[in-house]
């Protein structure tokens, strides 16, 4: 089944995009509820930060709205100067199209966006449900209000350096016990203001799994997936892409450390 999560299909993507001197391409998974991004020049874009720019170009005209995003997105969310200026609200919720949708009704949120690529739009943009033809519809109105390119569009965005979704291998009978675990060490190295890469942890969120944030605004996840053996990992600085990779070691070393978990789908 197509994944617009996965590298392999962004790069064929990135490749029909140079030789069809694209204005951008879009990936769709089999079902139709999911969407990928990749720019003018072939680059790809994470879901989240779709979500962002669409949340951007939203805000503009339905001030004061709520965005709800899932705990694999970006950190951008928090502190960006558009949402905040148009006052808008981002609320960080457990990652599942399931869990996003819902939330998304109950806080009357104007859309939802998962790092996954499912995106709901409610009233007056959709009917709360996710719709890779919509999602693209409201990145095809992006281009057309910014009057840009894709690739100049995402350099509006402050550079964050963003692992892909990583998923290593953990049995569906122990991966929630693993992560319990985790949470407990990583809650642990908080209180003792141990310093992970010379910074103590500032922010932890356990709505769904674990998500340690640091000073600089770096952050990593760990979570069981909800429909696969596996756990999932994700890491991203607004730094430099080596504190990402070493942020990614550390939560690596946790992980080995445990005995009971297995390959990674994708590493970094």
């Amino acid at each position: 089944n197509p994944n617009p999560e996965d590298l392999k299909m962004l790069k064929e993507i990135s490749k029909a995009v140079k030789e069809n001197n694209a204005d951008i391409g879009f990936g769709f998974d089999g079902d139709g509820d999911r969407v990928g991004v990749i720019d003018n020049n072939g680059d790809e874009i994470f879901s989240d930060k779709i979500g962002l720019l669409i949340a951007r170009n939203l805000s503009t005209s339905h001030q004061k709205s709520k965005f709800v995003v899932d705990v694999k997105s970006t950190g951008l969310y928090v502190n960006d100067v558009i949402l905040n200026k148009n006052k808008c609200e981002t609320i960080y919720w457990k990652t599942g199209h399931s869990h996003i949708k819902r939330k998304v009704h109950n806080e009357k949120a104007l859309a939802g966006f998962e790092k996954s690529g499912h995106f709901f739009f409610n009233q007056p943009l959709g009917y709360g449900y996710d719709d890779c033809i919509n999602s693209a519809i409201q990145v095809c109105h992006l281009l057309d209000n910014q009057d840009k390119r894709m690739s100049e569009i995402i350099k509006d965005l402050p550079q964050t350096f963003q692992s892909p979704t990583m998923a290593p291998f953990c049995k569906d009978e122990e991966k929630y016990q693993v992560v319990e675990g985790l949470v407990d060490q990583i809650e642990k190295i908080k209180k003792e203001k141990i310093k992970i890469d010379g910074q103590e942890i500032k922010e932890i969120l356990t709505i769904n799994g674990i998500r340690f944030s640091f000073e600089d605004g770096s952050w990593g996840l760990i979570r069981a997936s909800s429909n696969k053996p596996s756990l999932v990992i994700v890491t991203e600085s607004p730094t430099s892409n080596e504190r990402k990779i070493k942020i990614f070691h550390f939560i690596d070393d946790l992980l080995k450390k445990t005995g009971r978990v297995g390959d990674y789908d994708q590493k970094i």
